[in-house]
């Protein structure tokens, strides 16, 4: 279901069945069931190559996702960069492990067919992500 990998970069104490259990929560607020989700962690430099080579974009993202859903089965491959992620913690002064949940279920909800282009949906993407972050709280009480 959930697959973590390491490209150029490593965090200690990641626990797949953490993200299994919640990302199956938070795919069931929608209506769609967790699928086959892999976790790449890599550096700057190595998701600054796949956003040129895949993407045609010249610049540093903390994201990109690619996206095999099928119907309301939600599958993918999340690459992550943990140096855009740290340095996104330090700038709105929150926990490493925090912003990366964000980023994370960013990407799911890409795989469920939410976009965040526009003004308006990235307010709504904001929302949706604050409501599965608070899943894991309400898991953790």
């Amino acid at each position: 279901m959930i697959s973590i990998h390491f490209e150029n970069t490593e965090i200690l104490d990641l626990v797949p069945e953490f993200f299994v259990s919640w990302l199956s929560e938070a795919c069931l607020l929608h209506a769609f069931e967790l699928g086959d989700v892999s976790l790449i962690f890599c550096s700057d430099k190595y998701l600054l190559e796949m956003n040129r080579k895949h993407l045609s974009h010249d610049y540093y993202t903390d994201i990109i996702t690619f996206d095999y859903s099928v119907n309301e089965i939600v599958s993918g491959d999340l690459f992550i960069s943990v140096d855009r992620v740290q340095e996104n913690a330090k700038e709105r002064e929150i926990v490493f492990r925090e912003e990366l949940n964000r980023v994370v279920v960013h990407g799911v909800l890409h795989l469920m067919g939410f976009r965040d282009k526009s003004n308006s949906e990235a307010i709504q993407m904001r929302k949706l992500e604050n409501e599965a972050l608070s899943l894991i709280v309400s898991r953790e009480t």
